[in-house]
């Protein structure tokens, strides 16, 4: 009965990697960006301002705006990074990590959100300045998915995969630990930074597979 059980779950398990493996997933390269709060744009923009959409995004909602600002760090800065809609609880600047270089700086990778303890930074705008003691991060690479793709492949909420990129091409690449984040809110993506699509020769569009 045991053994029976154990080849049972082992089916299981293959068929579900099977489909997982012939499903492509959309690449998403993101470039440096800029989450804020209402209150740190202000200060920044000015009274009044207004985050204004400059084009949107392939996640549902989201947008990239026309205004941009500049990070400082202690070594360095970095020009014209862009800030993305809508406005968020708490502010948070997503670099790669040869920019965190560029700004002296030495942000931990996490999911987006968690930015306790991240790097400090300075945020300077034509209006003002906003000092932030953290909130700069390496975004952790991750699989955003919609419950209805989620059950087609086989994915959970919170779960790690490993994802090839760049297949069939010099720099094909399987990177570890890509985690599964699942919401009525998202469309189906894997978002890479640039540091991580350059090594494996990627751009917006391509396609990865869960391996």
């Amino acid at each position: 009965m045991e053994n029976a059980e154990l080849v049972q779950g082992l089916a299981v398990e293959i068929e579900k990697r099977l489909r997982r493996s012939k499903t492509p997933v959309p690449i998403g390269v993101s470039n440096r960006h800029a989450h804020v709060t209402k209150e740190h744009f202000e200060t920044l923009f000015g009274k009044g301002a207004v985050l204004s959409r400059f084009r949107d995004l392939s996640q549902p909602g989201q947008f990239a705006s026309h205004e941009k600002m500049d990070v400082m760090g202690a070594k360095g800065s970095i020009k014209g990074v862009r800030l993305l809609g809508p406005f968020r609880s708490k502010t948070q600047i997503e670099v790669s990590w040869t920019e965190a270089i560029t700004l002296g700086a030495q942000p931990p990778v996490r999911e987006s959100g968690d930015l306790v303890g991240s790097a400090a930074l300075t945020l300077v705008g034509p209006a003002g300045s906003v000092e932030l003691r953290e909130g700069l991060i390496l975004a952790r690479r991750h699989l955003h998915c919609a419950p209805g793709d989620a059950g087609a492949i086989g994915l959970a909420n919170g779960e790690t995969v490993r994802v090839r990129v760049g297949r069939g091409g010099q720099r094909e690449t399987v990177f570890e630990g890509a985690i599964v984040r699942v919401s009525d809110k998202f469309s189906l993506a894997l978002h890479l930074d640039t540091d991580e699509a350059n090594a494996a020769g990627v751009k917006n569009g391509d396609l990865a597979y869960i391996v």
